[in-house]
């Protein structure tokens, strides 16, 4: 499937900005089953510094808002190619070792609710991936999709607590949960054609699993499936700060209002 994409990110400032730096990871990956055809990223207000790999393969543009700015608009648009894999991404690159997917993060520390609710999993005789997506549906029953009840600073316990969320909620406790069982587990940020709209709120998050024999696997807690040819991956982490699409700092302003605009659209082939 070929998905055309058009990601606009503004922020306006109340005060002129003396100094700002952004980090952004927006640009789709080149891995098993997905291919870019064409990506191009442009600028109002800012300009770009560096580009470089990060240590999880994510490619990452640096960018200095310009002295004085009031507003910055950051514009990615561009094709990619995806084919259905049911989820599996197979081997792994980067240059952090499986084992560092293994370890807590602040937002992904373990606590009595999560051991809770691993404790509700049935183990399948079946394999860890079927004991996987048990454990995706048993975390999709205790955390209701609903927005405006958690921030990017929400926990895996405190997600849980709330009993509702969105799926960067969902990626963190599948993914605390998973490594509860020894499974090294990671977080993705991209992007998901849906079915009954074009134009989203917000980009979207999901999990992969590392499991002997195939790879990582990707689960989408969120919506119970595995990705298939709707989903473009652009970043990977051990929790949302390492995949977050921008990062940033800025100096003599506060950000007054953010606005984000994103259409996801499958795109007809030529004959």
């Amino acid at each position: 499937m070929r998905l055309s994409i058009r990601h606009t990110t503004r922020y306006v400032f109340a005060e002129p900005v003396a100094h700002g730096v952004q980090r952004l990871r927006l640009t789709p990956k080149e891995t098993q089953g997905q291919k870019i055809l064409d990506w191009a990223m442009t600028y109002q207000g800012a300009r770009e510094e560096l580009a470089y790999d990060d240590q999880n393969f994510n490619h990452t543009n640096l960018v200095s808002v310009e002295p004085g700015a009031k507003e910055v608009i950051i514009e990615c648009k561009g094709m990619v190619e995806t084919k259905d894999l049911a989820g599996v991404i197979g081997r792994h690159s980067g240059h952090m070792p499986l084992w560092a997917f293994l370890g807590r993060t602040p937002l992904t520390k373990p606590g009595p609710r999560v051991r809770q609710l691993l404790g509700t999993v049935e183990r399948s005789s079946e394999g860890i991936v079927e004991t996987l997506h048990r454990l995706s549906a048993v975390i999709r029953g205790a955390v209701e999709y609903e927005t405006g009840f958690t921030t990017v600073e929400t926990t895996a316990e405190e997600a849980i607590a709330h009993g509702c969320g969105v799926c960067q909620d969902h990626a963190h406790v599948f993914i605390t949960a998973a490594r509860m069982l020894d499974v090294p587990a990671r977080y993705v940020s991209g992007y998901l054609m849906m079915d009954d709209r074009i134009h989203q709120e917000a980009t979207h998050a999901w999990a992969e699993a590392w499991v002997e024999g195939l790879g990582w696997v990707g689960f989408d807690i969120s919506n119970q499936i595995s990705p298939d040819t709707r989903y473009v991956r652009v970043a990977t982490g051990r929790d949302y700060r390492d995949a977050a699409p921008i990062t940033g700092i800025s100096f003599g302003a506060q950000t007054e209002d953010l606005h984000v605009d994103l259409a996801v659209e499958q795109q007809t082939v030529e004959q």
